[in-house]
């Protein structure tokens, strides 16, 4: 189900349900007379078992992990300030000098990859609307290099601008496709690799970039092969490879600025000031990540649960990995902390549906938490008693956190959040045990977005982000409603870990997953249904760079008067970009490798060196 979890058709038209109401007065009797057969029909239960392995980050180890005192911060912090400004000079240098965009657009660029982009965003902002004014904001290419004219679009779009992808209109027609195939120098590879990382901010139905990524992505394996039987550029041949295996777009932030700080190292003409504050932001970052990772790891110690339910993952740390994908910046520490709290809940519960529970266990938990009622507690077997409670108390605490902050009731949009996952549980539950017919691929899909667990975590963080993102009533309703936002990066949520998952599934004889779904219902082979999966990600991430620009913009420019803040529609996108991550080389939340823990360590626990 979640995080090795199990999703809707592609079609853009959904509804949430209402919210809750009050049950009927004889709705008691009705729980209670389930609960006293499900206490009945589990004494001499047969338990199954994932067979789990044990984490592998010790509550002693997250401990021992040593945090930068408040001496140190501020030294580190007047250090930034000092960098920070050296780069602003730098950057309001080159948009003086009208004829050198592409300075501009290149600096920018780094400022981006290097996770600055919070730091400089004002300066970034006034550097592009400059840019825009000299060029034309759907005119860009008429004296502009290939790598340019993509730089600029990717850049604009990012950023909330619309920009058309008219611009490459001429560059990738038909008489001009053999000559982008042609040459393999350092500039035509550059161009290529441009294009292609602009190709992954298209719009469903924008067929120019999809010609442009084909040609784009042709010959940058072409440069591939070529490269690898000459003794040629290593620095380009690092960034090609490394956009081959994920798009830029589609990167968790920090974890690329991790990386791009070793590639900047190495590239000609690098700005040392640009390098030294992205080494200070990173390792300062990290820092309050440290902290917060220390104060998560004493709740999950405290509630006791991963000892208690051992038949479940204890994935602490993991959890923390995917708030970090979602909100790095410092000044979002309080929404990780409560994001993890959120997410080691979906890990446990999805592992009482998916392994350990019963049938009537399942629907009992279901309506507990559809009701929101602590009576039904007395009469649940202990595991489950145990795990409705903490989650019952958690819940109600950040519920009480948010009507200090925002003085509105989150308590109902929270729990609704959380009861329609576990009817889709439920379902899929159902689902496997042969209870109810196989469901086709729509059906599956149209369950599985909700049963990800996208929506829950989405709808969290816009109620507990207290830090930055601008709380409404009104904005909150609007979220309930808005099923495109909530729906796109679930769905590549779902489809990225049933890629990484279904094989070992469909192993145990489990069937209900998309690739098991679309092979039964058309026949193809798993290696077609694995395609089309893929296909159906590259959908979902055009309907979502649509859905977002819609959002936030007029045309031509992007506004802050908008029902939601920019800082929680980055969040959005980070949900699909952590979900790419978390899934790229296998399950790394269910059953984290190697190169997992080394990630994790280069990421939160060793800093950049000097």
């Amino acid at each position: 189900m979640v995080f090795g979890l199990h999703t809707l058709s592609l079609n853009r038209v959904a509804s949430l349900h209402q919210l809750p109401s009050i049950s009927s007065p004889n709705s008691h009797r009705v729980i209670n007379r389930r609960l006293s057969m499900v206490v009945r029909s589990t004494t001499a239960d047969h338990r199954r078992s994932a067979n789990y392995k044990p984490t592998t980050w010790s509550y002693e180890f997250l401990q021992s992990i040593k945090v930068n005192d408040s001496n140190e911060n501020q030294r580190y912090k007047d250090k930034a300030v000092m960098l920070e400004r050296e780069v602003r000079m730098v950057l309001e240098s080159y948009i003086l000098e009208e004829q050198n965009s592409l300075r501009v657009l290149e600096l920018i660029d780094d400022i981006q990859r290097l996770g600055l982009a919070h730091r400089l965003e004002n300066d970034v902002k006034k550097a592009l609307g400059k840019f825009i004014s000299i060029e034309g904001c759907n005119t860009m290419s008429s004296n502009m290099s290939l790598h340019e004219v993509a730089l600029g679009f990717r850049l604009l779009r990012q950023n909330g601008y619309f920009v058309s992808q008219d611009v490459f209109k001429d560059l990738v027609s038909d008489k001009n496709n053999e000559a982008l195939l042609k040459g393999c120098g350092h500039e035509d590879v550059r161009d290529m690799l441009s294009l292609y990382e602009a190709s992954y901010l298209a719009y469903q139905g924008e067929a120019i970039l999809d010609k442009a990524r084909e040609h784009a992505t042709e010959r940058l394996n072409t440069f591939l092969m070529e490269i690898s039987s000459s003794n040629g550029d290593e620095n380009m041949e690092e960034l090609v490879r490394h956009s081959l295996e994920v798009p830029l777009h589609r990167r968790m932030v920090m974890l690329e600025a991790r990386w791009y700080v070793e590639a900047y190292k190495k590239k000609e003409g690098a700005n040392m000031a640009l390098l030294e504050l992205a080494k200070l932001e990173f390792n300062m970052a990290q820092s309050v990540l440290q902290g917060d990772l220390k104060v998560t790891s004493r709740w999950w110690n405290n509630l006791g649960l991963a000892k208690e339910l051992s038949f479940s993952r204890d994935r602490l740390v993991e959890c923390f990995f995917w708030t970090v994908g979602m909100m790095f910046e410092p000044r979002f520490s309080s929404c990780r902390k409560v994001l993890t709290q959120v997410t080691s809940f979906i890990t446990i519960i999805d592992d009482i549906y998916d392994v350990y529970g019963t049938m009537d266990e399942l629907e009992l938990f279901t309506d507990a938490v559809e009701r929101w009622d602590i009576n039904v507690v007395s009469s649940m077997p202990k595991y489950m008693k145990l795990c409705f409670l903490a989650f019952y108390n958690t819940i109600n605490e950040m519920g009480y956190e948010a009507l200090k902050k925002y003085g509105h009731n989150t308590i109902p949009y929270l729990t609704k959040a959380w009861a329609d996952m576990l009817k889709a549980f439920l379902k899929e539950a159902k689902w496997s045990s042969k209870e109810c017919n196989p469901p086709t691929f729509s059906e599956y899909m149209e369950n599985a977005w909700k049963s990800v667990s996208g929506a829950v975590i989405l709808i969290h963080t816009y109620c507990l982000s207290y830090d930055d993102i601008n709380f409404s009533k009104e904005a909150l309703c609007h979220l309930m409603k808005s099923i495109e936002i909530l729906r796109w990066p679930s769905i590549i949520f779902r489809l990225c870990n049933d890629l990484a998952t279904s094989s070992e599934e469909m192993a145990r004889g489990e069937t209900v997953n998309a690739i098991s779904c679309y092979m039964n219902e058309t026949g193809v082979s798993e290696e077609h249904a694995r395609e089309h999966m893929k296909s159906l990600i590259d959908v979902a991430w055009k309907n979502m760079n649509e859905e977002l620009l819609l959002i936030t913009k007029h045309e031509y420019s992007p506004t802050d008067e908008h029902v939601f803040s920019k800082s929680f529609l980055q969040s959005v996108i980070n949900l699909a970009r952590i979900s790419h991550y978390t899934y790229l080389t296998g399950d790394n939340h269910g059953a984290p490798d190697a190169g997992s823990k080394k990630r994790v360590m280069s990421l939160l626990i060793d800093p950049i060196k000097n």
